[in-house]
């Protein structure tokens, strides 16, 4: 996924446009007074940026099960976010970011959260998305997912990450270059 410059192939796209179309009917409470045939219009007039469509694809690949959660009325985007019940499977055992990798000397997680987010993309999810993802759902009860982390956080070793647990949403933290089976992150994506 390092180039997401890429094109899908049309019956790539139509494929991906069906996934979406039918999680995004299933799931209406994440997008309310939106509508599909709007949204695959803007999808689907995209054809100069191929990128955002290919960089939706990669989401799904990874598990993400990217759903529309907001418009910008603003720009005319329509907000994508990962919305799998559980941190995406195929970002998982991963530490924060290219530094925080570099510091481990042993044990090296194949890559960081921070990495595989630019290769595919996509934007982290802040602190303040996270917790407007969870008013549409309970996610990440079984897992935890690292979020963008503030500078000054990260300028002493640390990174934050979040997950549901007792019935609430609880905002950790972690040293930078630390990674686990159950954590990935989660990202969003302005179409």
């Amino acid at each position: 996924m390092k180039n997401n410059k890429n094109k899908l192939p049309a019956g790539q796209l139509q494929e991906l446009l069906k996934i979406l179309e039918a999680r995004f009917e299933k799931n209406m409470h994440r997008h309310k007074d939106l509508e599909w045939a709007k949204v695959q219009s803007r999808i689907c007039g995209m054809e100069t940026n191929a990128g955002k469509i290919w960089s939706l694809n990669a989401m799904e690949e990874t598990g993400g099960e990217p759903d529309v959660i907001g418009y910008d009325k603003k720009t005319g985007e329509y907000i994508f976010c990962d919305c799998s019940a559980e941190s995406p499977k195929g970002r998982r055992s991963i530490c924060y970011d290219h530094e925080a990798l570099e510091k481990r000397k042993e044990h090296k997680p194949a890559d960081s959260a921070v990495n595989m987010a630019a290769d595919m993309g996509i934007e982290l999810l802040t602190e303040e998305q996270y917790q407007e993802l969870q008013q549409l759902g309970n996610f990440d009860a079984k897992t935890s997912s690292w979020l963008k982390t503030p500078a000054d956080v990260r300028k002493l070793g640390g990174a934050i990450c979040a997950d549901f647990r007792y019935g609430r949403v609880f905002i950790g933290h972690n040293g930078a270059e630390s990674y686990y089976a159950a954590r990935g992150f989660r990202g969003s994506l302005r179409v």
